[in-house]
């Protein structure tokens, strides 16, 4: 080739050739790490590529495996990228106003016939605070239902219920991670942090450098025990039974703090006359563990100067979710480990917007700013801000599970589901897939065909992170800006954009006339002022130029309130309830017919249901299918090799599994990440059995039995 046309090229390319950086945020885990996303735009084909913002203040610049891969599905040529109808049993594309129109007569059609209830929603805790509060106005204004609720009912209500009732407020964490090397002692309960918030690692690591005890309790040795003093292998589902043998031994040795519990509690006197009838022998038989470990872990929290609780899933998806929670709270507050530096609680957040997502409409029987929806002032105030008749707002309805129940019983007779995948995620499985089929219109809203999604009469394609643009609120209460990034493929439309189409079909549209997401997040935020969760003071500026902002911020110029609780509580006497905790026995028990307890989780490559995890050939490829985890003694006693294959049955069903030996793990306890669907969907395996006060289903035990094959 001549020098003439090597040059020619090269200007060509030059010209046609874009390089460009822009920050967001990853869209998978509560932590939101920021990110640069970097674009090489050519007249062909534009290539991504994503390096951590090292000017993150909350993870100080790193990326777990998942962040690093996260724009590879948003861009993916596999994504649904047009409205799609069944048809004899086949996907055909229509035209979004052939689509619209569709929807139009379906919902109308069972709504005259059925009532307006007869129509429900299902939400997700991945959307964005602006997409959570549109989802909740569209339900009780455009579709007037009181059948709402959404995926985070199987993440953060036993913990969002334990904190309503100790401290009046739910916030994940009550103090920023800045201060988690402040803490002297730090207990873990049932979070796996390594794998599920690895970016975060390093505020514990420092900690421990500091000298502060970390003690974990979990029933297997995970990747987060690497920084553990003492590892407390709990057997599942009794943590509460664990934790009143510590405050018995606090209690009895003194480690609480009088002025404290007189000053800002109560309670006081009836947990302590609860916890002197405990038989530390009781509970080291009920948990499988040494009662000089349990001693042990009493002491490093009660004497230490500091120290921090921290729960999650492990702890909380139990029938006895919020008592188990309550308990933990327990002992912070007899030791008056909270509302200052180095003391609090944190609920470790499992969604991307998990915190968001739950305080501003999304559930059964709430309205934004954490306001109650069967509260005549709270329903009259938001009438007010939404145009309504306060009379029109529906009534409180059930949560996600119940839903379920309800449309196999068929009392909801069509359902639209924005952004979640109920037939993986959600407990019992088979029953959901099941009340599914026996809708008359099911309409989904998603990236990609989910297994929920191969049930629905209509699929319309959504946004990703990349396009939407909106906030977000992270694990320790700080609402963060996101903005769009890239332009939607083939027809797909943003996700609040939907929501504003169909409520104009619908002859709603005045309620939802909105130019971006910021108006929606103005709205917002008079919506939730003067509620608990008050994000009145934050303008998408502020928010932009701070690196996010802690709630309450009930005005203009607030700073925000990164530590909760230094004066007061939130109950109307500005007190916490101190309360006594009864253990109750897991719904299921290990038997002679299913001996074994099988508990659930994630691993570090994938994603709640997996629908953007397992379109990640990255990520997928690292971890393509679920294992049985079990014990060698215990395999062995089965029959079952490393590498074969086990039948894994409980009252429910039977999933066939890949057999995982680890030594890491009870013997009386098996485990299976929760992240595929179809014939590897462990959740055809767990129990429904909901929480009284939340109705959180018991995901983290039940009693099964295992054969080769």
């Amino acid at each position: 080739m001549s020098d003439f046309l090597k040059h020619f090229q090269r200007q060509q390319a030059a010209m046609t050739h874009r390089e460009t950086t822009t920050q967001t945020e990853c869209p998978y885990c509560s932590v939101q790490c920021t990110m640069n996303l970097h674009e090489e735009k050519s007249i062909m084909v534009s290539r991504y590529s994503v390096t951590p913002n090292k000017e993150d203040p909350v993870t100080e610049g790193r990326l777990c495996v998942k962040g690093l891969n996260a724009h590879t599905n948003a861009v993916d040529d596999r994504r649904l990228k047009y409205p799609l109808v069944r048809m004899d049993g086949t996907w055909s594309p229509v035209a979004w106003e052939d689509a619209l129109q569709r929807i139009k007569l379906e919902i109308r059609k069972i709504q005259q016939v059925y009532g307006k209830d007869a129509v429900g929603v299902y939400g997700g805790g991945s959307l964005t605070n602006e997409e959570c509060y549109l989802l909740g106005k569209f339900a009780r204004v455009a579709l007037q239902t009181k059948y709402i609720d959404y995926n985070g009912r199987f993440c953060m209500s036993a913990a969002a219920g334990a904190a309503n009732l100790t401290f009046g407020v739910d916030r994940g964490l009550t103090n920023p991670l800045s201060e988690v090397p402040l803490a002297k002692c730090i207990i873990l309960a049932g979070t796996n942090l390594a794998e599920c918030q690895p970016t975060i690692m390093q505020h514990f690591r420092k900690a421990r450098q500091e000298g502060c005890k970390i003690i974990v309790i979990d029933p297997r040795e995970t990747a987060t025990c690497s920084i553990a003093d003492l590892h407390l292998k709990v057997r599942p589902g009794y943590d509460a039974a664990l934790v009143n043998g510590m405050l018995k031994v606090i209690l009895e040795e003194g480690y609480v703090d009088r002025d404290f519990i007189a000053q800002r509690t109560n309670g006081f006197a009836e947990l302590a006359e609860h916890v002197s009838k405990v038989s530390l022998a009781e509970v080291a038989a009920l948990t499988g563990l040494d009662p000089l470990h349990i001693i042990e872990a009493a002491r490093m929290y009660g004497q230490a100067e500091t120290g921090m609780v921290f729960t999650a899933r492990g702890v909380e998806q139990h029938a006895s979710g919020v008592a188990n929670v309550r308990n933990f709270l327990n002992l912070v507050l007899v030791t008056g480990k909270i509302g200052k530096p180095g003391c609090g609680y944190g609920a470790v957040t499992g969604q991307a917007n998990g915190q968001g997502g739950r305080e501003h409409g999304q559930k059964a029987d709430q309205l934004p700013g954490y306001r109650l929806i069967e509260h005549p002032e709270h329903r009259a105030y938001i009438a007010q801000v939404w145009g309504v008749p306060e009379e029109e707002l529906p009534r409180k309805g059930v949560s996600a599970y119940e839903m379920m129940e309800a449309i196999d019983r068929g009392e909801i007779k069509g359902l639209i589901i924005l952004g979640s995948n109920p037939v993986v995620s959600g407990p019992n499985s088979s029953m959901v897939e099941k009340a599914l089929k026996k809708l008359k219109f099911l309409l989904v809203i998603d990236l990609f065909e989910s297994e929920t999604a191969r049930l629905a009469h209509m699929l319309l394609p959504g946004s990703s992170y990349l396009e939407d643009e909106g906030t977000m609120t992270q694990l320790e209460g700080r609402v963060m800006v996101r903005r769009a990034l890239k332009t939607l493929p083939g027809k797909a439309r943003l996700d609040w954009k939907i929501l504003c189409d169909i409520a104009e079909v619908l002859g709603k549209g005045d309620f939802f006339r909105y130019r971006k997401a910021e108006e929606i997040f103005n709205e917002l935020r008079v919506a939730s002022k003067g509620g608990k969760a008050d994000y009145f003071g934050m303008t998408y500026e502020q928010l932009e130029r701070q690196h996010g902002m802690f709630w309450p911020c009930p005005e203009e110029g607030h700073p925000g309130t990164s530590r909760m609780f230094e004066e007061r509580f939130e109950h109307e006497d500005g007190r916490a309830r101190l309360t006594p905790i009864e253990h109750q026995n897991p719904k299921e028990v290990a038997s002679k017919k299913y001996p074994y307890l099988l508990t659930t989780g994630r691993v570090l490559q994938h994603y709640l249901s997996g629908v953007q995890t397992r379109n990640t050939p990255e990520l997928n490829s690292k971890f393509p299918e679920p294992l049985l985890e079990i014990h060698p003694e215990s395999a062995g006693e089965i029959g079952l090799i490393n590498g074969g294959h086990a039948s894994v049955t409980s009252k429910r069903g039977m999933i066939r599994l890949k057999v995982k030996y680890s030594a890491k793990i009870r013997r009386d306890t098996v485990f299976v990440a929760f992240h595929w669907g179809d014939d590897h969907c462990i959740n055809r395996l767990t129990n429904p059995a909901l929480d009284p006060t939340c109705r959180m289903p018991e995901f983290k035990v039940c009693a099964v039995r295992i054969s080769p094959g």
